[in-house]
């Protein structure tokens, strides 16, 4: 069983950063990062291997940016020019193998986090 602690979620202005980590208990292979705001389905947002292969959804590509230190078993979410939009509760996600070109579904991900707000202002 694997554990995933998120943090580092909050409140910004339109235009700014948050940088969110997810630190796992143990091993994983992907790592991935969804949000879900109030009354929307969950949505992918980037995922990375343990190798640091990345895949983001079109939304955030060019803001955002993913990255993981294996030897702590974290995964980053760099997040810039955040937008009114970019708001939601922010899930951690890992699995024990590649989840594949479907990985926005989120299906594949075995381990959850418990979620971390961000809230972007206009």
């Amino acid at each position: 069983q694997v554990q995933l602690v998120e943090s580092g979620g909050g409140s910004v202005q339109a235009g700014g950063s948050l940088r969110l980590s997810c630190a796992a208990s143990g091993y994983t292979y992907s790592m991935g990062w969804f949000r879900q705001a109030p009354g929307k389905e969950r949505e992918g947002v980037a995922v990375i291997s343990l190798a640091g292969s990345t895949s983001y959804a079109d939304s955030v590509k060019g803001r955002f940016t993913i990255s993981r230190d294996n030897a702590k078993n974290t995964v980053y979410l760099q997040m810039n020019s955040l937008k009114p939009e970019d708001t939601a509760m922010y899930y951690c996600a890992a699995a024990l193998g590649w989840v594949g070109s479907r990985w926005t579904k989120g299906d594949d991900f075995a381990y959850w986090g418990q979620g971390t707000q961000v809230t972007v202002s206009s």
